[in-house]
């Protein structure tokens, strides 16, 4: 496709100015639109936030609440003595959505000390002692020593067993143990209480998940003491993580063409390698009894070994990596030049991020950006989840007016309700709220987990388009650096947030629609799971998997969006549409750039985390008798050897995600100078010499000089 057809979609050719400093931006429509609906969503997310710090109460997550929202050994109140929370069915807590109210779905009372033996419900209301034992754990009710077991389970009065608990951060969970008459014996646990030998599998089963907390206290605290005894160390691996990263990018300005070269023959001379092995086994099978007999007439064997076995196995395997041998051949000679144009782009961008250093930093910035959304988030889900309250209403056994109205129960015996009704009660009726706010709680916090992605997105977009910019001032500078703006880094972001935020509020928003309905449909997955059929199943699988898909393609297209905007100054759907039907035309340049950049960088990654993870498993491991002395005395010496390594790839990632991002926006870049211009003295060529010389181009000016 020639220029002269392409300016129906790209309009007339951007003319060459030797003062070029970025494009011409300017605020459309959709920009100002979305800009504002943006900044009104953010100050209705702050309304939420003052409304949630408002009406919530975040003690109650630190400190035990009973089902009525009474703080367990609260100072003046009757629960003072009551200091632990005993919940009637532990297994409920285990539930995803907890953390939307952060109430388990069972009922939770205050207790002066957990439960200490096991008991069924049935059985206390056999033997006295042990029903007043058991009364200790439910709630309080004058007919409740005259009651059946099967009557007070209907009631919910009481839990249907107790297990053997301990208190941890004031709160009763089962403890397994081995001890005394508590006998755990793989999956299956019995109670011999003298009595009875009743499994409780089903139930022991998911109380496991709570036991692990109490459990790991101790290897918690242990850990704590390891990172003070070695955190200073941590510290000096990180840096070097961080030196090495920025060795790799200086490297891959002369090495590139190298590793991408020896990485195209090792993957040849292994697969040639596996030809010759699957020959050898071919040959080796001749002769042997049974090694002759079909694929077909074995059938399906579950033992897979079996078909190791047989001749045809290993003809079968080296018909398959021959083929992909020569397809791998027939695409190096005709693809050749793509990948020389991929390596060129490659070294192309280490120059680039040599002359923008500030640019590796930049994602600091985003980082900064980033848990301050989270924080916010996070907080205001807290006061959300804890703005429910008692809400208690009058009970009364003659007629009277005020009947199931809210009370008080602080003043009710001197309100006017008890004058004009003296045998009414203030009791309580349940735990949650009456008020319009507490009605749309759980659409609040949808609200905040939507404009939670929003603002992260446009954080995350804001980052992309900055680097952008700056990469992009590099590529269309004449002569560089001396083109370039003084600042390539703030001006960018200075020309983001002044001309282009509504782009990137609505590109943000639109990947952010698609995720809230990825959490939508997990919520609808996890209430449908009790009562769903495969046919249901399959359908929701399919829904996750499309969206999982479409999530990660607006990813894809807002990325080249943005570097289209940052280029071009134009607003969002002209530049995703530029940027789609631009990569499109070059669809195969685009696959080799992206695998072979995405290889490098894995590369890149797995030996900056290689070698300082060795580096710390060797010092902090004292394997080495030199750092014996120096290396600090540690619980667990894998605690920092894994906090080196994670902390290693996030500096690495973040460090390459810049240089990611240059190589994409010089690609694009490139492409765009490919199709606009022409080497004439109007429209120069702007790529670098070696690029020129591989696509076997020049400008007609240097010619004419």
């Amino acid at each position: 496709m020639d220029f002269e057809e392409e300016k129906k979609d790209y309009g007339e050719p951007r003319k060459y100015d030797p003062t070029f400093k970025g494009p011409i931006h300017n605020r459309s429509c959709t920009d100002v639109v979305c800009c504002i609906l943006f900044i009104l969503a953010v100050l209705g997310y702050f309304a939420v936030g003052i409304l949630a710090w408002s009406q919530g109460d975040p003690r109650k997550v630190i400190y035990p609440t009973d089902s009525r929202g009474q703080f367990c050994g609260q100072a003046g109140t009757k629960l003072e003595k009551r200091t632990k929370l005993f919940y009637f069915n532990i297994m409920k807590c285990a539930n995803p959505m907890v953390l939307l109210e952060f109430q388990c779905p069972t009922t939770q009372l205050c207790v002066e000390k957990c439960p200490k033996k096991f008991l069924t419900l049935v059985k206390a209301k056999l033997i006295p002692s042990d029903w007043s034992y058991y009364k200790d754990f439910c709630k309080e009710s004058d007919k409740i020593d005259s009651m059946t077991a099967p009557q007070i389970l209907k009631e919910g009065l009481c839990p249907a067993m107790l297990l053997p608990s301990k208190s941890f951060t004031r709160r009763c969970f089962p403890a397994l143990s081995r001890k005394g008459k508590d006998v755990l014996v793989g999956n299956q646990t019995q109670f011999n209480d003298g009595t009875s030998d009743r499994p409780a599998a089903d139930l022991i089963d998911g109380v496991k998940n709570a036991s692990v907390v109490i459990e790991a206290r101790q290897v918690a605290m242990k850990i704590f003491e390891d990172y003070t005894q070695s955190w200073y160390w941590i510290l000096i691996a990180l840096v070097l993580a961080m030196l090495l990263s920025l060795v790799f990018i200086v490297l891959m300005r002369f090495l590139g063409g190298i590793m991408v070269w020896v990485m195209i023959v090792m993957v040849i001379l292994v697969i040639g390698y596996g030809i010759f092995h699957c020959y050898m086994e071919y040959a080796s099978l001749k002769g042997e009894p049974g090694a002759n007999i079909t694929l077909q007439e074995l059938g399906l064997q579950m033992d897979f070994s079996i078909y190791l076995q047989i001749r045809q196995t290993w003809l079968a395997f080296m018909i398959i990596l021959a083929i992909l041998e020569v397809i791998i051949i027939l695409l190096l000679i005709f693809l050749r030049n793509r990948i020389r144009i991929a390596i060129a782009l490659i070294k192309e961008a280490s120059k680039a991020v040599a002359h923008i250093m500030s640019s590796l930093f930049y994602p600091l910035v985003t980082f900064f950006l980033l848990t301050i959304v989270i924080a916010y988030w996070a907080v205001t889900a807290v006061f959300l989840s804890t703005s429910n309250e008692a809400v208690y209403k009058v009970y009364n056994e003659t007629a009277c007016e005020f009947s199931r109205n809210t009370c008080t129960p602080e003043n009710f015996t001197t309100s006017e309700i008890k004058a004009r009704c003296p045998d009414s009660e203030c009791l309580f009726a349940f735990y949650g709220g009456e008020t319009v706010y507490h009605k749309y709680l759980i659409g609040l916090q949808f609200y905040n987990v939507f404009l939670f992605f929003w603002c992260a997105n446009f954080v995350t977009a804001l980052g992309q388009m900055t680097l952008a910019g700056a990469f992009a001032s590099y590529y269309w500078a004449f002569v560089k650096p001396d083109d370039m703006p003084t600042c390539p880094i703030f001006a960018s972001l200075g020309r983001a947030l002044r001309y282009h935020t509504g782009s990137l509020a609505f590109g943000s928003l639109i990947l952010s629609i698609v995720q809230i309905i990825r959490v939508l449909l997990e919520y609808l997955d996890h209430k449908l799971k009790g009562a769903q059929n495969k046919c249901t199943k399959f359908l929701l699988c399919c829904l996750k998997c499309c969206f999982w898909c479409l999530e990660k393609f607006i990813k894809f297209l807002n990325r080249n969006a943005y570097i289209m905007v940052a280029i071009y100054g134009k607003n969002f759907c002209s530049s995703a549409r530029d940027a789609f039907f631009l990569l499109m035309r070059n669809i195969i340049r685009v696959a080799v750039l992206d695998k072979v950049t995405d290889f490098l960088l894995f590369l890149g990654k797995l030996l900056i985390v290689g070698l300082v993870g060795i580096f710390a498993f060797f010092f902090f491991s004292g394997r080495v008798k030199a750092f014996e002395d120096t290396a600090p005395t540690l619980n667990y010496y894998w605690v920092p050897i894994l906090t080196v390594v994670v902390g290693s790839y996030l500096i690495a990632h973040g460090f390459f995600s810049v240089y990611a991002m240059c190589v994409d926006t010089l690609f694009l870049c490139f492409l765009e100078d490919l199709e606009r211009n022409d080497g004439s003295a109007e429209r120069p060529y702007l790529m670098p010499d070696n690029l020129l010389k591989i696509l076997k181009k020049k400008n007609k000016v240097e010619a004419t000089e």
